[in-house]
């Protein structure tokens, strides 16, 4: 491992690579810490503060605490996902966006194009709404969030969420094109990873201070292991099918007749359903706080139900983590286009018969892989919210968090050895060009 860490240096192009997605996550932090128009920012520290183990505390972690603090990013990268789903979902049910998908590099594009106008859309939305909760807000203390409410703060504070999330899309797109791993995911991996140290630091206060049990800590951070453990264990999965290819004359030779595998991972949506069904999740919690609760008072008790530990909460987002795990392994894989591949090369599954056998028996494969999958990511998703919940540890040491950091991390170290694999055959190769005659 580590000589292929060192070996990163000796591709200029892997290098410049890695470079520039370190250089995009530095500016992603640097405004981060640029405090939105019109906001006391102590005051709105102050009631967050107060704010801990509600929904509030689950959408400040996905965007690195800049929602807590009312930067230009506090809304995070959270739109675009949200655009993302409604794309994804509308492309099943409208022809023409069903056309686009099946055109293409183009029609990726068109659909790209109708993902980011969406993105603008729903973050002028929510910035609208925000405007109007941070400004009916006041702190324990009595003072007022917003310094000078009116319509102005509320046009300023929406074209600057907006802004910022358009950033953060382009950012993210700039880092899958020309960076190394996917560059949505990578914003949220950074946004929580910069947030550990003040939660480590947070939970070593509690204990120093008696708050928190230091017995139960030490069996918080074995549970922290076996789940690390466990992800890292399942994400590397595989149920390998084993391909029979049948042997035929080429020219004078005889070819074929060897056997390889079809790998299908046990969790082949990766951290993409559990982001997803928390973005899902959060938006009628995130609007529900944001009603007055005196002229509507059951919205206490939705916003009650929707926070993280309690049952209703878990019941839905198990759920949508389920419903995800089939929507984005049907998107990503298509088994009737892998069964006419293997019948186009002259392979076979032995006991199988090529064509729509073959479909049938792959998807049949997949959908108990995709079930075994979603089960384990709602484990790992929900078990360590509810025990957190119930010790009042800092949120960051959750399930969701462990699962997106462990996740994003091996998925990015998986592209840089296959860069690094890539350029390693390549040096076989050039070893083994035949000199010229002359």
């Amino acid at each position: 491992m580590f000589e292929g860490i060192s070996g990163i240096g000796k591709i200029p192009e892997l290098k410049k690579r890695i470079l520039f997605t370190l250089g995009m996550l530095a500016v992603f932090r640097v405004g981060s810490h640029i405090p939105a128009p019109g906001v006391h920012t102590e005051v709105l520290a102050e009631f967050f503060r107060n704010m801990q183990g509600t929904m509030f505390q689950m959408f400040d972690m996905f965007t690195g605490s800049n929602f807590s603090q009312a930067t230009i990013f506090a809304l995070g990268i959270m739109p675009y996902i949200s655009s993302s789903i409604i794309l994804q979902l509308m492309t099943v049910v409208i022809p023409h966006l069903e056309k686009l998908k099946k055109e293409g590099e183009s029609g990726r594009k068109k659909i790209t194009q109708y993902t980011r106008y969406g993105t603008v859309i729903l973050a002028c939305i929510q910035g609208l709404g925000i405007s109007f909760w941070l400004e009916s807000l006041t702190s324990p203390s009595g003072m007022m969030v917003v310094t000078e409410p009116g319509w102005s703060f509320r046009l300023i504070t929406v074209i600057t969420l907006a802004a910022g999330t358009s950033f953060l899309m382009w950012l993210g797109e700039q880092i899958t094109e020309r960076g190394i791993g996917n560059g949505i995911s990578l914003i949220i991996f950074a946004g929580i990873v910069a947030d550990m140290p003040t939660a480590i630091l947070q939970t070593i206060q509690l204990v120093s201070i008696g708050q928190l049990n230091l017995i139960i800590m030490i069996a918080l951070l074995i549970m922290m292991v076996i789940v690390i453990a466990a992800i890292v264990f399942m994400e590397s999965a595989q149920r390998r099918l084993t391909i029979n290819y049948a042997k035929r004359m080429m020219g004078r030779k005889m070819v074929g007749g060897v056997s390889s595998h079809l790998p299908l991972k046990v969790n082949t949506s990766g951290v993409i359903p559990p982001i997803f069904a928390s973005s899902i999740i959060m938006f009628p919690a995130t609007m529900a706080n944001f009603a007055d609760p005196t002229a509507m008072p059951w919205i206490t008790y939705v916003v009650d139900a929707l926070r993280p530990g309690a049952l209703i909460y878990e019941l839905i987002y198990v759920a949508m983590i389920f419903f995800f795990c089939f929507f984005y392994t049907a998107i990503i894989f298509n088994p009737s286009d892998v069964a006419d591949n293997l019948k186009k090369s002259n392979a076979n599954i032995p006991g199988i018969r090529p064509g729509a056998p073959t479909a049938a028996y792959i998807d049949k494969v997949l959908s108990r892989l995709t079930f075994t999958g979603a089960t384990y990511l709602s484990v790992v998703c929900i078990i360590p919210d509810i025990l957190i919940s119930q010790l009042n540890v800092p949120f960051y040491f959750g399930g969701t968090g462990l699962l997106i950091i462990v996740g994003v991390g091996m998925d990015t170290m998986s592209q840089i050895q296959s860069h690094l694999v890539m350029r390693h055959h390549e040096g076989f190769a050039r070893k083994g060009q035949l000199k010229s005659r002359r």
